[in-house]
């Protein structure tokens, strides 16, 4: 584990909130779909697909011009296929969007959400997504039951990493952000929800480099079992 950073003190944790996709839900598990429908290119359009929609998300946020994320996902999947040069008939966008609504969940998650969930600790869910895309991923990932709240940043109208966004968990769990493990596997997110004030946790599943943004996260593991230990004790 990465050494908390000195300015924050520690405090126990009453809650643990998760970013949804790239940390509980695998935003690259459309590229085998892809790849069917488009050989030799899959990979390229999911990466596209992926940096695209989080370009659109910040630009809105920015901007203040919201847009549900489902149809800025659809957005970004229009750009990246015609960006690589890839015809994009609508039964082909149908099938991508509907592998997007019920992405595969990296394969250490479920136990890990249940060896929290067993330890007493409440969970959530805080996503860009919008309501009705976190649940269905939730349910085809084996999830139902194990979040206390599906916080969505449909709710107040933009994305991360606005404040107004972060605020949502406090609010629903009753504590103050310090108090809250806020679980993200994109450094950006890690680092804004620090910002914010959460005790952040990210996740570095691909051994990428620290955003420099002047501050990094509380907590750094390579995996959502590697949560287990700095969330546990807190819970006694």
């Amino acid at each position: 584990m990465a050494r908390s950073p000195d300015s924050f003190a520690a405090v126990p944790i009453k809650a643990v909130v998760f970013d949804a996709y790239g940390t509980l839900f695998d935003v690259h598990s459309v590229a085998s779909l892809a790849e069917q429908l488009f050989p030799g290119k899959g990979d390229a359009l999911s990466q596209s697909w992926r940096q695209k929609q989080l370009e659109y998300s910040w630009l809105r946020a920015m901007s203040g011009r919201y847009k549900p994320f489902w149809d800025i996902t659809r957005d970004a999947l229009h750009f990246s296929a015609e960006r690589l040069g890839l015809p994009l008939p609508a039964e082909s966008e149908r099938r991508l969007m509907n592998q997007y609504s019920s992405l595969s969940a990296f394969p250490e998650n479920l136990g890990a959400l249940r060896a929290l969930k067993a330890a007493g600790l409440p969970l959530g869910i805080l996503s860009n997504g919008n309501r009705d895309m976190i649940e269905v991923s939730v349910r085809s990932a084996g999830m139902t039951g194990l979040f206390d709240h599906l916080l969505s940043s449909e709710q107040v109208g933009t994305f991360k990493t606005m404040d107004s966004v972060y605020a949502l968990a406090p609010e629903a769990f009753g504590c103050r952000a310090r108090e809250i493990l806020f679980v993200s596997s994109n450094c950006w997110d890690a680092i804004g929800s620090r910002w914010y004030g959460f005790t952040s946790f990210w996740i570095n599943r691909g051994g990428a480099p620290l955003d420099r943004l002047d501050t990094e996260p509380d907590h750094t593991g390579s995996l959502l079992t590697d949560v287990l230990p700095v969330a546990k004790p807190a819970a006694a």
